[in-house]
C-alpha cells in the first residue's frame, strides 16, 4: 500500500463559519467538495499543497449538531517559516483569532490557536512545505509500545528521524511511510507516563491513508488482525475503515 496520508477529517457544527476562518487565516482553498443527502464534505488546502502533502477535510452534517472535542485526539499542526513564528501568530491574532498559547509561553518553539469548534492547530517551525500547509496531526495513545507496534506492523510505517521527544512525563513520537517526503504529514503519537484513559469524543473525526490498490490493501490488514470496522463492501468499494489499538478511525482510500 502507499501509506501516506491524504486527509485529516474533523467535524464542525457551522459550515459556512469554518470555511470562512480557515481560508481567511490559513489562506485555504477549497479542492473538493462531496455534497450528500445528510451531510456535506469540504477539503481543504494551501493553494500550492505538495502532491503528497495532506488536506483537511471538514465534515458538516446537516441540521443542528453539537460535538464534544474528547481528549484522545490532539491537534492538527501547520507549518511556517523558520524565522516567521511571531510573525504568523502576531498576524492571526490581528485577524481577530483566538489567543491560546503564544510562541513566548512555548519557549518559541511553537504556538497554539483553536479553530471556531476548538479544534488546536498547532504553529511549527519548517523550512520546508507550503505556509499553513499540514505538517502533523497528534493523537494520544494508551500504550507506547502498543501504538507503535501497530503502525509498524499493520502499516509499516517507521519512526521518523529526530522524531522522538522523551519528557519528564510523557513521549512524542513521529511517524510516517520510511520512503515518505517531508512535506507528507506525520503522525505524532502521544504518550503520557500517568497511565490515564482517553475520552473519543466525536468532534474528530478519522485520518485517511492512500493506497494503491483497497481491496488488496484491506486484505493485507486483516492479516495483519487490524480491526474489521467498515469493509471495501459496505462501502460501496470507494473507501473502507479500521481502527487502531485505541480507537482512533483510520479510512483507507484510493487518490486518483
Amino acid at each position: 500500500m502507499d501509506g501516506t496520508f491524504d486527509h485529516t477529517m474533523i467535524r464542525v457544527e457551522d459550515l459556512e463559519e469554518s470555511l470562512d476562518w480557515y481560508q481567511t487565516h490559513l489562506n485555504y482553498e477549497e479542492k473538493g467538495r462531496w455534497e450528500a443527502d445528510t451531510f456535506t464534505n469540504v477539503y481543504l488546502g494551501p493553494e500550492d499543497v505538495h502532491e503528497d502533502g495532506a488536506l483537511l477535510e471538514l465534515t458538516y452534517n446537516h441540521g443542528d449538531h453539537a460535538y464534544e472535542i474528547g481528549d484522545a485526539w490532539g491537534h492538527i499542526a501547520v507549518r511556517v517559516p523558520e524565522d516567521a513564528l511571531q510573525e504568523s501568530y502576531d498576524q492571526l491574532m490581528d485577524e481577530g483569532v483566538e489567543d491560546y498559547r503564544d510562541p513566548e509561553s512555548c519557549g518559541d518553539r511553537y504556538a497554539f490557536v483553536k479553530d471556531p469548534d476548538g479544534h488546536e492547530i498547532e504553529i511549527v517551525k519548517r523550512d520546508y512545505g507550503e505556509k499553513w500547509s499540514i505538517d502533523h496531526t497528534m493523537i494520544r495513545v494508551e500504550d507506547a509500545d502498543e501504538a507503535l507496534g501497530y503502525w509498524t506492523r499493520k502499516f509499516e510505517y517507521a519512526e521518523q528521524p529526530s522524531g522522538r521527544w522523551e519528557a519528564d512525563s510523557f513521549s512524542n513520537y513521529f511517524m510516517a511511510p520510511e520512503d515518505a517526503p517531508k512535506e507528507a504529514m506525520k503522525l505524532e503519537l502521544t504518550y503520557n507516563y500517568d497511565g490515564r484513559e482517553y475520552t473519543m469524543g466525536d468532534g474528530w473525526g478519522h485520518l485517511c491513508v492512500r493506497v494503491d490498490d483497497l481491496d488488496e490493501a484491506w486484505e493485507t490488514l486483516m492479516t495483519r488482525e487490524a480491526p474489521d470496522y467498515r469493509d471495501p463492501a459496505s462501502c460501496d468499494h470507494n473507501y473502507a475503515f479500521t481502527k487502531d489499538q485505541d480507537g482512533h478511525e483510520i479510512e483507507l482510500l484510493v487518490r486518483e
